[in-house]
């Protein structure tokens, strides 16, 4: 089991929840029981959103170099990349990429992309644009 954590500055980074290594299911950390949110294809990369009827393909990561991508109409827009050692940044155009947080127990590129989409990307406001809707 992968467990996410937020990235705070000057204090104990905050768990926002799991990706299952074996089947992708992602949850949202909780009081009580966690919540499902969504999926990642392991094979793919691609991400989806839990929603009722069939889950909607929010993006996708490269396995083999960790950038994660955005879906949308047109080119698919980079939107940020981890690690092999879990680290998780936002990509800022012309500047540094922003550190959000971290991924333990990574087995795959997979699952750091699905926690960014899933579990960082609705935390962090810097994380696309408003308009592109992540």
């Amino acid at each position: 089991m992968s467990r996410v954590y937020l990235h705070k500055p000057y204090q104990r980074d905050e768990y926002l929840g799991r990706v299952s290594p074996d089947d992708g299911e992602v949850y949202r950390h909780r009081p009580g029981p966690d919540e499902y949110v969504g999926r990642v294809d392991l094979e793919t990369g691609r991400v989806y959103r839990h929603r009722p009827g069939p889950d909607e393909c929010i993006g996708w990561v490269s396995r083999r170099s960790g950038r994660i991508y955005h879906r949308r109409i047109g080119p698919d827009r980079y939107v940020g990349r981890v690690s092999a050692g879990g680290r998780i940044f936002a990509h800022k155009l012309l500047e540094r990429d922003d550190y959000l947080g971290r991924i333990r127990g990574q087995a795959s590129f997979a699952e750091g992309g699905a926690a960014f989409f899933l579990l960082l990307a609705p935390v962090v406001e810097t994380v696309g644009d408003k308009d592109d809707g992540v």
